[in-house]
């Protein structure tokens, strides 16, 4: 088991990990377990009920954030000609097409999130056993394979959530920093709430979301009245 530091045992002290809080309880649990040195992103994890190896029980997709996440984002667009412009001017770090992917190729990864235009995506697919892996592939399914590529550049720019359940029916998201305070963090939590709820697919049956806990990068885990909230929602 590993060992735990004096400031994160301090931490989950101030936790019952037997209780469940409604969202602004925890919110201010939030803040008194923030304790590292930086500004911690704020963590949702959730326990869905869906089996993902049933195709009909993915959950999948994305979510801009009204007050973004507080992250850099560095966007790479693959386009050719007139598309190229358009994505710089919105704002893209890097655009381009056969150029960029040889780059990559070479071993060049020094971007975050990477957008398409669909005519370009047979010569991306080349490079997909490199993108998938790291999850910069761009993908139709949450926005990233458009000829929108302005809108596409200024959602992530701006905060845009990518997210996915994986193998054991678990979701992982930021949706923040601590130095945001609890109005915005909230805002930014029922956003993404009320996302993965629209998200439900059609095989899910029983309970869909399960366990629900919020936490800091360097605190500990607190767990949500999930009942409450779908009830409120």
């Amino acid at each position: 088991m590993p060992k735990r530091g004096k400031k994160y045992l301090e931490s989950r002290g101030r936790v019952n990990r037997e209780a469940k809080y409604s969202l602004d309880e925890a919110l201010d649990l939030l803040k008194e377990t923030a304790r590292a040195k930086f500004d911690e992103t704020v963590e949702v994890a959730m326990r869905l009920g869906v089996d993902p190896k049933y195709p009909d029980q993915q959950v999948r997709g994305s979510v801009v954030l009204p007050h973004g996440t507080g992250k850099s984002v560095r966007v790479l667009v693959f386009a050719k000609g007139e598309k190229q412009k358009e994505a710089l001017d919105a704002g893209a770090d890097f655009a381009g097409s056969d150029e960029l992917i040889a780059k990559i190729q070479g071993g060049w990864l020094d971007f975050d999130k990477a957008v398409a235009t669909p005519d370009v995506m047979g010569a991306v697919g080349r490079i997909g056993k490199l993108l998938g892996p790291r999850g910069l592939m761009p993908n139709p399914k949450v926005g990233t394979v458009t000829f929108d590529v302005a809108r596409a550049v200024r959602d992530l720019k701006g905060g845009k959530v990518e997210f996915r359940v994986d193998k054991t029916a678990t979701l992982h998201a930021g949706i923040g920093k601590v130095s945001f305070g609890k109005d915005r963090i909230k805002e930014n939590f029922l956003t993404f709430f009320e996302a993965i709820q629209k998200a439900k697919p059609s095989g899910a049956k029983g309970t869909y979301i399960r366990t629900l806990a919020v936490s800091t990068t360097m605190g500990p885990g607190i767990k949500l009245n999930t009942s409450a909230l779908v009830a409120a929602k």
